[in-house]
């Protein structure tokens, strides 16, 4: 279920990618310079285009949740750390390192006469 959902979101975000891509530049980004504001507000009439836009971010962002409660569902009750342990058939401890990372102690410093 979830590889059949990732497909398709995959699918999703190629043709957004490409929706985006193929609209017209209305110029100005960010809705500078637009100009002629009349009647509508300065606001173009929604196309075929822009429509199909919409209707593929909202496909996008229902398979992004439909994957994050996938993910959640799969993942409920367990830890990374039962899965190495039943993986690996015995506990994992962690390696004593001891002092091993503390630098030398001036008492671990061998003892050097002073030159004259």
């Amino acid at each position: 279920m979830e590889n059949v959902v990732l497909v398709i979101h995959l699918i999703l975000a190629l043709s957004l990618i490409g929706t985006v891509l193929l609209q017209r530049s209305e110029g100005g980004g960010l809705g500078m310079g637009g100009g002629g504001g009349g009647a509508t507000g300065g606001r173009p009439a929604p196309t075929a285009m822009s429509k199909v836009t919409w209707i593929l971010a909202i496909a996008f962002i229902c398979t992004s949740i439909a994957l994050t409660l996938i993910a959640a569902s799969n993942s409920a009750n367990s830890s990374v750390v039962d899965r190495v342990d039943t993986e690996a058939g015995q506990e994992t401890t962690a390696p004593d390192l001891g002092e091993s990372l503390l630098p030398p102690s001036s008492d671990d410093a061998p003892l050097v006469p002073a030159a004259d």
